[in-house]
């Protein structure tokens, strides 16, 4: 008020002094208004643009995904084709296991070349297609349905290669609107004798490009590598229309670069004008191999049309506040607007804050979707974080009949925690597809977070790796707090650990591994220092005795969470949460289902004895009722990984004893081979790239690919110096 005044009295002695503030305030609020206006639009372009991005890369990989199902489910059913080509009537049952195994997939065809059954006719097509009365098979090829001169045929005869077709009304086979992936089928000699297909259907795309847009008058359209329409809010236009017939009648040359880039594959953006004025238009390819682009048009009115308006208001009241109010009212205006600002910058970050926490809060696994169908296992986890979003992590997955899970505490709190927490979780879902080593995958981790650790932040984290069929735990551990075991009948203890150090310190460190046992019924226990560091208004701490006090009783993992989660609410009162506080339980009960089949093969390392496989496969396959087509792929598994342990478990002039134990309950049949080679897990080896050519693909992985084709897991163990591999089909 002191101020106020003295600027009043100012004023009131030396008007030419006020009148010169007045100017000088009204030129610099001019200044910093068309700065503001400017920062506005240049940050509302740029939502603009990522926006568009948004939505193309999403679209983009809705497309991809089910277009590479597609691509993935042909291509590993076309050596089933050209397996049976001396068996046409085989197709039919190809084609219908492509549709049962793949909801996605329409129709299905093998398509030949004319005559090349004489038998059948000069078109012989099996062809299969879901309808509302379940899977139907047909004989496609006739007088009326020439597919001989149909693009999903001609095209990838020509090229030899596989193709996505333009889109297309398929009438006389599937009756629907469809886009046909075709590949070719070749005979021994490599000679091409027709084509395997795949249906699907566009139906899709209506509910993928419909979204609801980014701003209100915003279009997405969707053409095919021809240029026709395949998706526009003006459904006249679908299938009807090319892009250059709508836009060429606007004579603009930068709408037919745009279409000549979009036809070519390319993505990128423009602005183009036409009777509604001036549009943006950002356009990128999408699917994969499809020839399909994607364009989104923003209208300009539309983006800055708030902008504009805001701005002639915020200048009308400018001019009038300059005129009508003296220099304390501008000087109450302008608080007024800093004040507004500070609040509007607070509300945003808490805005931030709260989608950074729900994104956080979405990164963690979800139980439900991985266990629910197991019975060898159950798992309770929760995450509190001491602020909006904090640097604990769990994570857990399930690979190979083994469970990968770890515990972690980044340094510090808040974002930048949050940060490396995210960071961390990456690495681990990545590092777990390549190792079941507990050891390797920090190692791994810690040489990458070294190398991106600017900051100095490092991380705690404890690794383990549960082999299911056994109890067998392997763990390594960087610096966390040491797990809790709990058994039915044992007072709950420590698992011993050693410490190392933590991820991110020091990239050369061997960090050692340990491993255990777990009996059925064992709860392990895995929680961060915000539980034993629990704090009360007196800085006490809950501690580790409390902790195992209230380990005691029922050790299923959902009460063992809750009997901590009250410790801690008993002991620190109406405290303040100082850390976040991050708690896992996992309780190992192995599957108890009962066995209804047993059986036994010992052979030595002598590849003469391995047609034995095969007695022994069509055995178990007549007990369990398996159709010729599952026995032959599990046969095929089992010769794959038998053949290996001879040709590579045994120095050479050695030898060695394999056994080959079936056993299989209501739900399972597991195929165990066990050898006393040499150490080798196969569940560590990438699988081949099956797209890359003979001569660039690398030496290794074809084998492993194989068996993972048609067994559902593969699980690796060497307990007593014995190679011990199960491989596990669903019945």
């Amino acid at each position: 008020m002191a101020s106020i005044k003295q600027n009043i009295e100012s004023i009131t002695e030396n008007p030419r002094a006020g009148l010169t503030i007045v100017v000088v305030a009204a030129i610099v609020l001019e200044a910093i208004a068309m700065l503001q206006y400017w920062f506005a639009r240049e940050g509302i372009r740029h939502e603009a643009e990522n926006r568009a991005r948004n939505e193309l890369t999403h679209v983009n990989l809705e497309i991809k995904n089910i277009t590479s199902q597609v691509e993935v489910a042909v291509q590993n059913m076309a050596w089933a084709v050209e397996r049976d080509l001396a068996r046409p009537d085989a197709m039919y049952d190809v084609t219908r296991k492509l549709l049962d195994d793949n909801k996605i997939i329409v129709g299905s065809a093998v398509a030949f070349e004319p005559n090349f059954f004489p038998d059948k006719g000069r078109q012989f097509s099996p062809y299969s297609n879901r309808g509302s009365e379940g899977v139907i098979s047909k004989q496609l090829g006739t007088r009326s349905y020439d597919y001989h001169s149909m693009e999903w045929y001609t095209a990838p005869v020509a090229i030899d290669a596989p193709h996505w077709s333009e889109p297309y009304f398929d009438k006389g086979g599937g009756e629907m609107m469809m886009s046909t992936y075709s590949v070719p089928v070749h005979d021994k000699s490599g000679r091409i004798v027709g084509v395997f297909t795949a249906d699907v259907s566009l139906d899709w795309l209506t509910s993928v490009m419909n979204r609801r847009p980014a701003y209100h008058k915003s279009v997405n359209i969707l053409i095919s590598r021809s240029g026709k329409i395949m998706a526009c809010p003006v459904e006249s236009l679908v299938m009807k229309k090319s892009i250059n017939e709508v836009t060429g009648k606007f004579g603009d040359t930068t709408m037919s670069a745009i279409n000549r880039r979009m036809l070519a594959g390319k993505s990128g953006q423009a602005s183009v004008t036409d009777d509604e004025g001036k549009k943006y238009v950002y356009y990128a390819p999408v699917g994969s191999g499809t020839g399909w682009s994607m364009a989104v048009v923003h209208s300009d009115k539309e983006i800055f049309g708030g902008l504009r308006r805001i701005g002639l208001s915020m200048l009308l009241l400018f001019f009038v506040g300059q005129t009508l109010i003296a220099f304390i009212l501008y000087r109450t205006i302008r608080a007024h607007k800093q004040l507004q600002r500070a609040d509007d910058e607070k509300q945003r970050a808490a805005g931030e804050l709260r989608i950074a926490s729900a994104i956080q809060r979405g990164m963690l696994p979800k139980t439900e979707r991985q266990l629910d169908a197991r019975h060898d296992l159950s798992l309770a986890a929760s995450l509190v974080p001491a602020k909006a979003v904090g640097g604990d992590l769990y994570d857990f997955s399930i690979r190979d009949e083994k469970l990968f899970f770890c515990i972690g505490d980044v340094s510090g709190k808040g974002v930048p925690a949050a940060l490396v927490m995210a960071v961390t979780r990456a690495l681990f879902r990545n590092t777990i597809l390549h190792s079941s080593s507990p050891a390797r995958l920090l190692a791994a981790m810690n040489a990458a977070m070294t190398e991106m650790n600017e900051q100095t932040m490092f991380v705690t984290l404890f690794v383990g790796v549960l082999d299911l069929p056994t109890g067998r735990l392997r763990y390594s551990n960087a610096a966390h707090l040491s797990p809790l075991l709990m058994a039915d009948g044992d007072e709950p203890s420590m698992l011993p650990v050693e410490a190392n150090i933590p991820l991110g310190v020091l990239a050369e460190w061997n960090y050692e591994q340990q491993e255990t046992t777990l009996k059925p019924g064992t709860t392990i226990f895995l929680y961060t220092d915000g539980l034993t560091e629990a704090e009360r208004d007196d800085h006490s701490q809950l501690g580790k005795q409390r902790m195992i006090d209230a380990a005691r009783g029922d050790n299923a993992p959902q009460a063992v969470l809750e009997r901590m989660t009250q410790a801690v609410s008993r002991f620190v009162g109406e405290a303040i949460q100082s850390d976040d506080l991050t708690m896992l339980a996992i309780q190992y009960t192995r599957d108890s289902a009962i066995e209804r089949l047993h059986r036994s093969l010992r052979l030595t390392n002598d590849v003469a004895q391995v047609p034995l496989l095969n007695s022994f496969m069509k055995e178990i396959a007549a007990e369990l009722h398996l159709v010729p087509a599952e026995t032959e792929r599990l046969n095929l598994a089992l010769e794959e990984a038998v053949v290996n342990v001879m040709q590579y478990g045994y120095p050479e002039d050695t030898t060695g004893n394999i056994e080959v134990t079936a056993t299989a309950d209501d739900t399972h049949l597991r195929l165990v081979i066990s050898d006393d080679g040499i150490p080798f897990d196969p569940t560590d080896v990438d699988n081949a790239d099956i797209t890359l050519d003979a001569d660039d693909r690398p030496i290794g992985g074809l084998g492993v690919h194989l068996m993972r084709s048609f067994v559902d897991t593969i699980n690796y163990n060497r307990i007593d110096n014995r190679n011990r591999l199960i491989l596990t089909r669903h019945l």
